[in-house]
């Protein structure tokens, strides 16, 4: 297993990767919808504000992470982490697991200091996310599931408090994805 940094504009497989990834576990219409929230990501999100992530076995692409610039009021450097897809094939082996450990090193090398995610809080605590209120971290739209809203520090500091308001990147922008 390989993992890198990948190019947004290759786009095309990590689409693909999504939309089937989120097709067989959610179904087609949840698949279709994060697919092109993959692809609007990459596409429309400026180059110095979205990093995508992929594992690489036997040269396909098997998982992938994307993480945005979180904007907010204050000097710390923030990314979201969403979405995470692991191909059906390959899920249960710890490399979702992986991909965000090496995504979120990668991330604090490059200075950011927190990581922001938005789901399910028992994956995520085994990559060191722990759930945080809108009074830490002001969400950028009304969270339908408020136990979902997770941050961790990425330096040896406490999380901080983030200043709002806040904003994602636009593809994000869409109260169904909250």
């Amino acid at each position: 297993m390989h993992f890198s940094l990948h190019s947004a504009q290759e786009f095309a497989p990590i689409e693909r990767l999504f939309r089937q990834t989120f097709s067989d576990a959610e179904g087609p219409t949840e698949g279709a919808l994060i697919g092109q929230l993959a692809r609007d990501l990459l596409t429309t999100t400026p180059q110095s504000d979205c990093f995508c992530f992929v594992a690489i076995e036997q040269e396909l692409i098997v998982g992938a992470i994307i993480l945005t610039v979180f904007r907010h009021g204050g000097e710390e450097k923030a990314i979201l982490l969403s979405p995470v897809a692991v191909a059906t094939s390959h899920q249960g082996q710890g490399i979702g697991k992986q991909l965000i450990t090496f995504g979120l090193n990668m991330m604090k090398e490059q200075g950011y200091q927190i990581a922001i995610t938005y789901g399910d809080p028992n994956f995520y605590g085994k990559v060191g996310f722990e759930q945080v209120t809108e009074a830490q971290i002001p969400a950028p739209l009304t969270l339908s599931y408020p136990h979902g809203w997770l941050a961790q520090s990425l330096t040896t500091e406490p999380l901080a408090v983030l200043i709002g308001p806040t904003a994602c990147a636009s593809a994000l922008a869409d109260q169904s994805f909250w």
